[in-house]
């Protein structure tokens, strides 16, 4: 475990050491901790009943969540996607995604659904979110990538948040601040 002192510049610090970190991990371990986190994440949608979960396409290193996409399609459980809201800066959308599901990539170079508004589920309709991040913490704070993007949805939304996470981005301890939320769970591939 890593151990940062906090500020703005140091957040800075945790996210680039955490990513190449990340993106240091061989194809074997990403492929082994996907399957660890389809098998967690799994027993904890069920052990919740959920029927609507969001999650993420991985980018930059994050854990793949095509497995546990593919299970939960087997289950018929809904699976939705964010999307960056066409309107509204900084904050998502979260989308119906289906093996049919017509894909863009935005402007970050992710992959998401294509807009339809037939597609959205208002998030306070969503059992569970699963996020992705750079770092976290024993107390459940996460650092992203510093969009805000999650803290903003999980501000106005009491869903369950549960981050999903590769054991070597876990720090001591991270700086925050006023807008951070913590997550209820984190998963460790």
């Amino acid at each position: 475990m890593l151990s940062f002192q906090s500020g703005l510049q140091q957040r800075r610090q945790i996210r680039e050491q955490m990513r190449k970190m990340r993106n240091k991990l061989t194809a074997l371990e990403q492929a082994q901790a996907e399957q660890r986190i389809a098998e967690q994440a799994l027993a904890l949608i069920e052990r919740n009943r959920a029927q609507h979960v969001a999650l993420y396409l991985s980018f930059d290193g994050e854990i793949s969540t095509r497995l546990l996409i593919h299970r939960l399609w087997q289950r018929n459980i809904g699976v939705y996607l964010p999307v960056l809201h066409p309107f509204c800066r900084g904050h998502l959308l979260f989308l119906r995604y289906q093996p049919q599901s017509r894909m863009t990539v935005n402007k970050f170079g992710i992959f998401e659904p294509h807009l339809n508004v037939q597609h959205v589920l208002p998030t306070d309709k969503l059992d569970m979110i699963f996020t992705p991040l750079v770092a976290f913490d024993q107390a459940g704070n996460r650092l992203g990538m510093g969009g805000g993007f999650y803290d903003r949805t999980l501000q106005r939304n009491n869903v369950m948040s549960v981050g999903l996470a590769h054991r070597c981005q876990q720090v001591e301890s991270l700086p925050t601040e006023s807008w951070d939320i913590p997550l209820a769970r984190i998963l460790i591939g």
